[in-house]
């Protein structure tokens, strides 16, 4: 038989928006690799009962790639998990550079990407409309690419009238970046641009607070936020007691 990989996205955290397609792939499995919370969402989701987990830390993607190919080699069917989409900052790239840098093998290998719900797209359903322009998402992290990269594409982003949706905003590590890509952007933006903090959209923390570019702090943002920054398109239609809906012009004028 040929030799099978699956990889998945288990959405942003609700257990209604993970796909039809990813509970098959994770019924399938005799391995889950990812980091330790992932595969514990997807042993819940309903992951076959035989699944052996495979836990390894979040910068060990490689390793963790490497692995999953080396089984389903030996006749395993691994499901590489990831939280949204798997495709999106997620291990996808990790596994189709492990097999481009692997052995002739592995090309042989059925490897299926099973799409998710990223946290851009949860959040803006929360929000209203505020990708129905252009949009970009950028990872603040600077593990795999050096932080004026980050900046100048924060700038550039900006200055091409994007909408700027933030992965990876602030960690222990990293308390002081977003602060600075804030101010990266203020040096392109009005302060009146509408930026709002959405964390753990669709589960049970939910927060969101909506705010102004000119207002917003680092310290509203962790590593289960993203942060959404509109552009000079971006509208706002106030409501009593809630958060306003956001929307984004379908053209520029």
């Amino acid at each position: 038989m040929t030799p099978r990989l699956f990889i998945v996205g288990l959405g942003p955290g609700a257990e209604d928006q993970v796909t039809q397609e990813a509970r098959e792939a994770l019924a399938q499995a005799t391995d889950l690799l990812g980091y330790g919370l992932y595969v514990t969402r997807a042993v819940i989701l309903g992951a076959a009962d035989q699944a052996v987990p495979h836990v390894t830390d979040n910068r060990e993607e490689l390793g963790r790639a490497r692995h999953a190919l080396e089984l389903a080699m030996q006749g395993r069917v691994p499901v590489v998990v990831s939280g949204g989409d798997a495709g999106v900052f997620g291990m996808a790239s990790a596994v189709f550079e492990a097999v481009a840098e692997g052995p002739e093998a592995w090309r042989g290998i059925d490897i299926r990407v099973i799409p998710g719900v990223t946290a851009v797209l949860a959040t803006a359903a929360r929000l209203g409309a505020p990708l129905g322009g252009d949009f970009c998402v950028i990872s603040l992290s600077d593990n795999l690419k050096p932080w004026d990269v980050v900046v100048r594409r924060l700038r550039l982003a900006a200055e091409a009238g994007l909408v700027i949706a933030l992965y990876n905003p602030r960690s222990l590590a990293r308390p002081g970046q977003l602060d600075l890509g804030l101010a990266a952007l203020r040096d392109v933006l009005p302060g009146e641009i509408p930026v709002v903090f959405a964390r753990a959209i669709g589960r049970p923390t939910e927060h969101v607070l909506s705010t102004t570019l000119s207002q917003a702090r680092g310290e509203s943002a962790d590593m289960s936020t993203l942060v959404l920054i509109g552009c000079a398109h971006t509208k706002q239609i106030k409501r009593p007691g809630q958060i306003p809906w956001l929307y984004t012009l379908r053209r520029v004028p």
